[in-house]
């Protein structure tokens, strides 16, 4: 259920819409809580801390074409003399720059999605160190593991004149990292797994913790690529990682707003292949990103970016779709209470296609499997990318050599890349494991993923 405490603000809420309406055209509070239980189990301790926590409230009010907003840590007894005398938006000089008023619809609802396994510290500490336990001793050349529960606890509520919304859902990440040694030669690798259950969670990644091993140890192996063009294979995490650097950021629409995407003059154009369809929302699946409705008020979308190769939509917030006369698509995002709202990708994965993944590795000549999300950066105004994978396995004549290189960087032109994609797998899996900022900061957390991927790109 909603956090009690937020539940004890909504009439509070209500007040100061209607006190700071008497002054203003449109007034909105948003008040969001979180909490997040991390506990880690390595070789060397054991640890149940709180961390990444929040609480807090945004009241945003409009006048006379301009919006502005005031954040404090509670409302409870707030004056609406109070935000007036602080925000002094009688007195902000502006330029010429002028926004409409948000429209809203009337909407009252409650929603919840909740941890069903009611795990103790003491259970998953228990389950943690019997992971732990296997891959140490599974081989004698591991040197460190360490295994992490991090469960993140969001309740929300969002109040208007029309609308009064709450929401809470959780989100389960269990991450494990592995550490190994074969004489002066070390190497880690990690794996990541994430669901709304803390049982399956836990489960998932037990059942891949001999693999993670498994990988890790053969990275003591692991060549530098020659750089060249190649025939790739992506695994769903390398796919994802494409779909959010290719088309996530170059498609978030208050860069249209500013002129700062490339993607904005290409809209009802072919930029990939007849076989790429893509998505983003955070109703399009249930991951890290998975919320009812934003920081904005406006529900939660599926929206289709990519439809057979040919771009269809951006993402956007309330303030950018209005500047561009669009209909907001529920991607209104703040880092936390104290941040402004940034359009922000949520759940960003492209679609399967009809290919079996064995016929894909058949097909290639020579070239690599790509596995394994390590990080990437996009251009959107220039449309390059840069995205990094911790390994690649080698295929020659349609089998794999059993050569592995590490790390390997794709690099290039977006519409090259996604041009190039020949084979789409019938298998899709979205990966919650991750963060992306907006440039170098304004953090939050996301999701993206696919199916595998044949293509061409340039490696290094």
């Amino acid at each position: 259920m909603l956090n009690k405490y937020l539940k004890s603000r909504i009439s509070e809420a209500e007040r100061l819409v209607k006190d700071l309406g008497k002054n203003y055209e449109y007034v909105s509070v948003l008040g969001t809580l979180v909490n997040t239980r991390q506990i880690m189990v390595s070789t060397h301790l054991k640890s149940v801390e709180d961390v990444d926590n929040e609480c807090g409230f945004v009241i945003k009010m409009y006048k006379d074409g301009r919006y502005c907003e005031y954040s404090c840590n509670d409302i409870k007894g707030l004056k609406a003399k109070q935000v007036i005398d602080a925000v002094k938006l009688d007195k902000i000089v502006s330029a010429d720059f002028k926004v409409r008023m948000l429209e809203e619809e009337e909407h009252r609802e409650d929603y919840l999605r909740e941890d069903k396994s009611k795990l103790s510290d003491k259970q998953i500490i228990e389950q943690l160190g019997r992971i732990k336990d296997m891959i140490e001793k599974a081989d004698e050349r591991v040197i460190n593991v360490i295994t992490r529960y991090n469960k993140r606890q969001t309740s929300k509520i969002f109040v208007s004149k029309k609308k009064c919304l709450t929401q809470k859902y959780d989100w389960i990440n269990v991450i494990g990292a592995v550490v190994v040694r074969e004489g002066d030669i070390i190497k880690s690798n990690y794996r990541a797994e994430g669901e709304a259950d803390s049982m399956q969670a836990l489960k998932k990644f037990e059942e891949n913790a001999n693999e993670l091993l498994d990988i890790t140890l053969k990275l003591l192996k692991a060549k530098p690529i020659k750089p060249g063009k190649y025939t790739i294979i992506t695994d769903p995490s390398i796919s994802g990682l494409i779909a959010h650097e290719a088309f996530g950021h170059g498609v978030e629409m208050d860069m249209f707003v500013k002129n700062r995407a490339k993607a904005r003059d290409f809209v009802g154009k072919y930029v990939a292949s007849p076989l790429v369809n893509m998505h983003d929302g955070a109703s399009s699946c249930i991951s890290a990103a998975s919320y009812f409705f934003d920081d904005d008020g406006v529900e939660a979308h599926d929206t289709q970016i990519i439809k057979d190769g040919i771009l269809m939509n951006g993402i956007s917030d309330c303030l950018s779709a209005m500047e561009l006369g669009t209909v907001p698509t529920g991607n209104g995002r703040r880092q936390d209470y104290s941040r402004k709202v940034y359009t922000r990708m949520t759940n960003t994965w492209f679609d399967k296609g009809s290919d079996k993944l064995e016929d894909m590795i058949k097909s290639v000549k020579h070239g690599y499997y790509l596995c394994q999300t390590n990080n990437g950066m996009e251009d959107p105004k220039n449309w390059q990318i840069q995205c990094t994978a911790e390994y690649g396995l080698e295929i020659k004549d349609g089998k794999f050599t059993g050569e592995i290189v590490a790390p390997v960087v794709i690099s290039g032109y977006v519409i090259d890349l996604l041009n190039s994609i020949s084979m789409v797998s019938d298998e899709v899996k979205v990966i919650g494991s991750g963060m992306c900022g907006k440039g170098h900061k304004e953090w939050v957390y996301v999701s993206d993923g696919g199916p595998y991927l044949k293509a061409e790109a340039k490696l290094g």
